[in-house]
């Protein structure tokens, strides 16, 4: 399955049994992705959101 990163616009390419809510890596651009949707094997990316600490709040 291909696709195209929101980022840069590079081709990315997903193995088969990606399902949603995977992390994944733009090999261009570097930025991880989530797959947000796969609908008729075709997928939707959306930047990974950045995982910040809460200091123990």
């Amino acid at each position: 399955m291909k696709t195209n990163c929101p980022v840069c616009d590079g081709q990315v390419t997903l193995p088969e049994k990606t399902e949603e809510s995977e992390i994944i890596s733009c090999a261009e651009c570097h930025t991880k992705l989530v797959v947000a949707k796969i609908e008729n094997k075709t997928a939707t990316l959306s930047e990974a959101p950045k995982v910040e600490e809460d200091w123990g709040e």
